[in-house]
C-alpha cells in the first residue's frame, strides 16, 4: 500500500468516528432519543500499530479525544467537506443558521468552514465547565498551536474569541494526506523564500574582524541552550539574537546569512518586503505576524534584505499616515525582539535604520568594499580549477588592482564575459571580455574606466 493510501485509510477511520461523535452531539443537544448520553463513550480508532502520518503524529503527542476531534474537524474542508453540511441547517426560530454551530463562509467554497466555536460545540455542547476546558486547547501555549498543527485566525478585532477560523496548517495538511514534509514556500500566504547556496565559506572573502563577528552568531546558534538554561542566564537574557549587516551592495551580506544557516543546519528565509508592506492599515502587521508565527519554534533564521524599507526611521507625526507608519515600526520592533530565533537585517546604509532597532542588535557588522588583495581572491575564486581563462591574455592581478568592485559586481562581470565568449564561438575567456564586463558594472554605479 502506498503512503497516500495508508494515510487515506487511517483518516477514513477517523472520519467515520468523527461522524458518529457529531451525530451523538446533535442528538444530545436537541434532546433526541439516542442510546448514547456522552460523546466520549464513542471509542476512537486504535492506531497503536498504524504507520500513517496521522497515527505517528497522534502517538508523538499522546493525543486525546478532544485533540483528535479538532484536527479532523480542521482537515474535513480539505478532504471530505460534505461531512460538515449538517451544520448548514437553519434555525426555524430565527430563520438563520444556529449561532452555537459557529462557522464562517469562504469566498469560493460553498460548504461550511469550521471555527473554534464549532469544535467547542461538538466537544462540550452548552456545558460551561466543559467549554472552558476545551478553550484551553486554543491557547498559544498548547502544542496544537505551538507546533503549528492548527492555526486560528480572527476576521476582526473585538469579536468573540471562539469565532476565530479553525484551520489546519499547510505543512500538516500535506504531511497528513500526501505524506510530504514540505517546507513553507513563497506565496501570498507566506511572503518569504527559503534561500540556499552551493558555495562554501572558502568562496566568501571577508575581513578577519567580520568573520569573528560571524563566528559569534554561529556560536550562539549552537550553544544558546547552554547559555540560557545550563548556565541559568535565561532570566536576564532573551532567547533571540539580532544582527545588522550593513555595507554596499554585493559585499556578501546575503551569502553570509545563507552560509550561517548551512553551517549550523538551519533554514534561512528571506522576507519579501514587497509582499509584506501594504498601504492598507493593519495589513503590514498581519503579513509580518504570519511570517513570525510560522517561524516560531522552528529555529529559522529570518533575513530582511534592504531592511530600511521596513525598519526605517520613524518620522514626526504630522499626519494620520505618519502615525500608522510609526505604529508599524513599533510593532516590528516588538516582534523582532520577542522572536526566539535569529533575525538578520541587511541594509546599504546603517543610518537609515531606526535607532530603536539599532540599540537592540546584539551585533552590527560592516561589510566593506574589498581591497585589492581581497578582490584578487574573488577573481581567482571565480575561475578556481577552471581552464576557461586564456592564460596568455588574462591578468587577474591587474583587474584586481585597477578596478574597485564588490564581489557581486565581479560575479556579474564574469557572467558577461562568459556570454561574450559563447557569442564569439570561443571556449576561452579573454581579458577584453572581462574588461567589457567590468565597464558595464562601473556604468551601473555611474563610474567609468
Amino acid at each position: 500500500m502506498t503512503e497516500s493510501a495508508t494515510n487515506a485509510a487511517t483518516l477514513m477511520q477517523e472520519i467515520i468516528w468523527f461522524k458518529a461523535v457529531l451525530a451523538a452531539r446533535l442528538d444530545i443537544y436537541f434532546c433526541r432519543e439516542s442510546a448514547i448520553d456522552d460523546i466520549r463513550k464513542i471509542t476512537a480508532p486504535d492506531l497503536t500499530a498504524d504507520s500513517s502520518e496521522y497515527a505517528q503524529l497522534m502517538r508523538h503527542h499522546t493525543m486525546g479525544f478532544d485533540e483528535r476531534i479538532i484536527i479532523i474537524l480542521a482537515l474535513l474542508p480539505h478532504i471530505q467537506p460534505h461531512v460538515l453540511d449538517t451544520f448548514l441547517l437553519n434555525n426555524q426560530n430565527t430563520a438563520r443558521g444556529f449561532t452555537e454551530f459557529g462557522g464562517w463562509k469562504g469566498k469560493g467554497h460553498g460548504g461550511f468552514l469550521p471555527t473554534c466555536e464549532t469544535a467547542v460545540f461538538i466537544l462540550a455542547g452548552d456545558d460551561l465547565v466543559k467549554r472552558f476546558e476545551v478553550l484551553r486547547l486554543f491557547q498559544t501555549d498548547h502544542y496544537l498551536l505551538q507546533q503549528q498543527i492548527i492555526r486560528i485566525e480572527h476576521n476582526a478585532s473585538g469579536e468573540p474569541f471562539l469565532s476565530a477560523m479553525l484551520l489546519i496548517s499547510f505543512e500538516y495538511l500535506n504531511r497528513l494526506t500526501l505524506g510530504r514534509c514540505d517546507k513553507p514556500d513563497y506565496g501570498i500566504h507566506f511572503p518569504a523564500k527559503l534561500i540556499t547556496t552551493s558555495l562554501t565559506w572558502n568562496d566568501l572573502v571577508l575581513d578577519a574582524e567580520v568573520m569573528d563577528e560571524i563566528e559569534n552568531i554561529n556560536t550562539w546558534l549552537q550553544h544558546s541552550q547552554t547559555i540560557l538554561h545550563q548556565w541559568d542566564l535565561g532570566r536576564n537574557i532573551k532567547p533571540g539574537y539580532r544582527a545588522l549587516f550593513y555595507g554596499p551592495p554585493g559585499t556578501g551580506k546575503t551569502l553570509t546569512a545563507t552560509l550561517i544557516g548551512v553551517s549550523i543546519g538551519v533554514d534561512v528565509y528571506r522576507i519579501d518586503l514587497s509582499m509584506v508592506v501594504s498601504k492598507y492599515i493593519g495589513e503590514t502587521e498581519k503579513n509580518l505576524a504570519n511570517v513570525f508565527d510560522q517561524a516560531e519554534n522552528k529555529n529559522w533564521i529570518l533575513f530582511f534584505d534592504e531592511a530600511d524599507a521596513l525598519f526605517g526611521k520613524r518620522t514626526q507625526t504630522s499626519s494620520s499616515n505618519d502615525r500608522y507608519a510609526n505604529q508599524e515600526v513599533s510593532y516590528l520592533l516588538q516582534r523582532v525582539e520577542d522572536y526566539s530565533g535569529v533575525v538578520i537585517l541587511a541594509t546599504n546604509l546603517k543610518a537609515n535604520i531606526d535607532d530603536a532597532f539599532a540599540r537592540r542588535f546584539q551585533t552590527s557588522i560592516h561589510f566593506a568594499m574589498p581591497d585589492a588583495a581581497q578582490r584578487l581572491r574573488l577573481w581567482q575564486g571565480m575561475f578556481a580549477n577552471n581552464p576557461l581563462l586564456s592564460s596568455s591574455e588574462v591578468d587577474l592581478v591587474r583587474l584586481a588592482e585597477r578596478f574597485e568592485l564588490s564581489g557581486g559586481a565581479i560575479t556579474n562581470a564574469v557572467r558577461y564575459a562568459a556570454i561574450q565568449a559563447i557569442r564569439m564561438k570561443r571556449n576561452k575567456i579573454i581579458q577584453n571580455d572581462l574588461i567589457k564586463g567590468v565597464t558595464k558594472e562601473l556604468l551601473k554605479e555611474g563610474r567609468t574606466l
